[in-house]
């Protein structure tokens, strides 16, 4: 394990554009990939860049976050590694929450200074990919930065949603925007390689992952910039003319979940015969909760590009393009397609059902002859038969008590409770 470093994975604001996932739990909180949790990202890329210390700073619906991390990540009692929540906490010297990125950082120094290390690595809570954070350490060391940037080539329809900056040619930034305008993005094209430029990705954006020399952090923080409380948007552009700030370009699969379509593309994406997120790498394993779960049971259905997670039972009659999550159940003569469903937290036994019944309550999970396409189910519906969902580009966006639609996807609220014949 690298004692040098240690990692600040950042939970994230209240997370509305990712609403209605984010009403009851945390952006890192939410589910990925039908068994995952967003934040088994940033700390598997730690565990496997043998990086073992970790802090996830939390403020918004941390409840499930923090049962997650505390029901999947302990060591051995020999081990120095930890992944510890330091919790937003009002104190006598700060009676504040959280105000930002920056601030989350600020207001946890008095935990991370009780360790030792000489670099600390800041993460997203909310991204997807897969990435050796030691090569990305090794290249600050060898220049000698004082803070390393963990970039991306971007093209010009994303770029003004990011950070973009423009570095020499020993990859030591020069100068950085937020969120340019288009008009703006001629003069911040970079040469990001013969491979990135054929693609049209000719803009080198700010990933959010960035590597602080320890005392510059503490200085920067409680000194140069006491009061500045974003990293993107404050610190880091105020630093390139004091320090020496380096690019760390990544040219591997990376997706920042910002709202419903990037979470929707990110899930079904994966059910691509070579998908660029591998879950199947067993290089760089993604880790997560051991359920101890059955293995999937299925019946006299059509699987095609399908995940299924273990404990579910599909006795659908088609499912395409589609992600189904732990203990997803479904019925007969069902078809589901380009659809997310998260699944369950539990199952219902014979008498549960039986007790459901009898309330005119449809079972725990999609019933009979539905017909589901473009939607994201979120854990523990209740779908009754014959309900039809049809997402797309003609449903105008809108918020319901039952279900929110947002750029065409269906998403049916956690918990909700569809009756026999619904429509959306």
């Amino acid at each position: 394990m690298k004692k040098s470093v240690i990692a600040v994975i950042l939970g994230g604001g209240a997370g509305t554009r990712l609403s209605p996932l984010t009403a009851t739990r945390s952006k890192p909180a939410v589910p990925i990939a039908g068994k995952y949790r967003l934040v088994d990202i940033p700390i598997s890329n730690c565990l496997n860049s043998d990086i073992g210390r970790m802090f996830v700073l939390t403020q918004f619906n941390s409840a499930s976050l923090n049962k997650h991390i505390k029901n999947t990540y302990y060591f051995s009692r020999f081990s120095k590694a930890f992944v510890d929540i330091i919790a937003a906490e009002q104190t006598p010297d700060n009676p504040g929450w959280f105000q930002g990125t920056a601030d989350a950082v600020r207001q946890s120094l008095r935990h991370l200074q009780q360790q030792e290390f000489d670099y600390v690595l800041i993460l997203s809570g909310d991204q997807l990919y897969q990435m050796d954070f030691s090569e990305m350490l090794d290249s600050h060391v060898e220049k000698g930065a004082d803070i390393s940037i963990a970039t991306i080539p971007v093209g010009s329809r994303e770029a003004p949603e990011f950070g973009i900056l423009k570095s020499n040619e020993e990859n030591i930034i020069t100068s950085f925007i937020e969120k340019p305008k288009k008009e703006l993005l001629p003069e911040w094209v970079s040469d990001t390689g013969e491979e990135m430029q054929k693609a049209g990705r000719i803009y080198l954006a700010s990933m959010g992952i960035y590597i602080f020399n320890r005392k510059l952090l503490f200085d920067l923080l409680l000194d140069t910039y006491k009061d500045a409380t974003d990293f993107g948007k404050e610190i880091i552009p105020n630093s390139i003319s004091t320090c020496k700030v380096a690019s760390y370009q990544y040219d591997g699969y990376w997706t920042d979940i910002g709202n419903i379509y990037s979470f929707f593309e990110a899930n079904i994406s994966l059910t691509e015969d070579i998908p660029q997120f591998n879950l199947f790498d067993s290089q760089q394993a993604i880790y997560t909760r051991p359920r101890m779960l059955p293995p999937a049971k299925v019946s006299g259905t059509t699987l095609e590009k399908t995940i299924l997670a273990e404990g579910c039972i599909i006795n659908a009659s088609r499912v395409e393009k589609s992600v189904m999550g732990i203990r997803s159940r479904i019925g007969y003569g069902t078809t589901i397609v380009s659809t997310y469903i998260m699944g369950c937290d539990y199952y219902e036994t014979l008498e549960d059902m039986n007790n459901a019944s009898e309330r005119g309550l449809p079972q725990l999970g999609i019933g009979e002859r539905c017909y589901i396409r473009n939607a994201i189910i979120d854990k523990n519906c209740r779908i009754g038969n014959d309900v039809r969902i049809n997402g797309g580009s003609h449903l105008q966006d809108s918020d319901h008590p039952l279900y929110t639609i947002k750029d065409g996807i269906v998403v049916v609220k956690k918990g909700a409770i569809l009756p026999d014949g619904f429509v959306i």
